[in-house]
């Protein structure tokens, strides 16, 4: 089971990372069944240990556990996209 979770409230998944007051986040719209994702974050004192594509991954699966479809307009999730093409059932654009 994935630690990320949808923050609909925030339009956002979260991932929390230990020893952080801050989660890492992924910020989405909403358009019908489809989810474009625009922005990513991961607090800077972490970056480069993996937690962007642990949130990525959990992000995707959780997009496909609810039968939508994703939109990558963040230049992250594109690059991860990349190279997980296993995720092209889920990707719309």
């Amino acid at each position: 089971m994935s630690k990320v979770r949808d923050n609909p409230a925030e339009h956002r998944f979260e991932l929390a990372i230990e020893g952080s007051d801050e989660p890492a986040v992924a910020y989405y719209q909403v358009d019908g069944d489809r989810l474009t994702l625009t922005h990513t974050e991961v607090p800077q004192a972490f970056a480069g240990r993996g937690i962007g594509s642990e949130l990525a991954r959990g992000v995707f699966d959780a997009i496909r556990a609810s039968g939508r479809k994703a939109v990558l307009r963040c230049r992250f999730m594109g690059g991860f996209y990349a190279r997980h093409p296993e995720y092209a059932d889920i990707v719309d654009g």
